[in-house]
Order: C-alpha cells, then sequence, then structure tokens
C-alpha cells in the first residue's frame, strides 16, 4: 500500500507525527461517512463505555464551520468498527 493510499489517522496531522502512520501497538476503527470519512480514529486508551458510546470529534469541514464536531458512533450489530457518522453538532 503506498502513502497515498493508506488512510489518515484522526489528529496525527496536528501532533508532527506522519498522518498516515498507525503504531502496531494501538487499536484504530475507521470513521466510516461525514466529513472525517476514511480516517482512523486511535481507540487505545479508551475504556469499554468509551467505546460504546462513541466520540464528538473535532473537525475543520463540520456543518458548523471549523472547530465544530462530527459525532460518530459503533452500531449495534458492529461494536468494535467502524464508527459511523452521526450528525455535526455545535
Amino acid at each position: 500500500m503506498t502513502e497515498h493510499t493508506r488512510p489518515q489517522v484522526y489528529g496525527a496531522d496536528h501532533d508532527g507525527t506522519d498522518p498516515h502512520a498507525t503504531r502496531p501497538d494501538h487499536k484504530y476503527v475507521p470513521l466510516d461517512g461525514g466529513p472525517l470519512d476514511g480516517q482512523l480514529l486511535d481507540v487505545t486508551g479508551l475504556t469499554a463505555d468509551e467505546r460504546t458510546a462513541g466520540a464528538y470529534l473535532i473537525t475543520p469541514h463540520s456543518t458548523y464551520g471549523p472547530g465544530g464536531r462530527a459525532s460518530y458512533a459503533p452500531t449495534f450489530s458492529r461494536p468494535d468498527g467502524p464508527w459511523v457518522w452521526e450528525g455535526d453538532v455545535p
């Protein structure tokens, strides 16, 4: 897989690391739909309850403009991913 076809890791571009680099000791879920479609979310540090609840992720492409949030969560039938877009929130 070339670097251009590897998914971007959510938040990696903000911490100065390669936005396409994953770590073998981390767990990632793909984001499906919405403004972050195709990116990977590192869920390594989340508890089981937090993984069930999903997350509001900051995005530059929200309905509410840059800095708005997009709601992503697992589906009941696929709790380990992908997390699907539920909509934008302020």
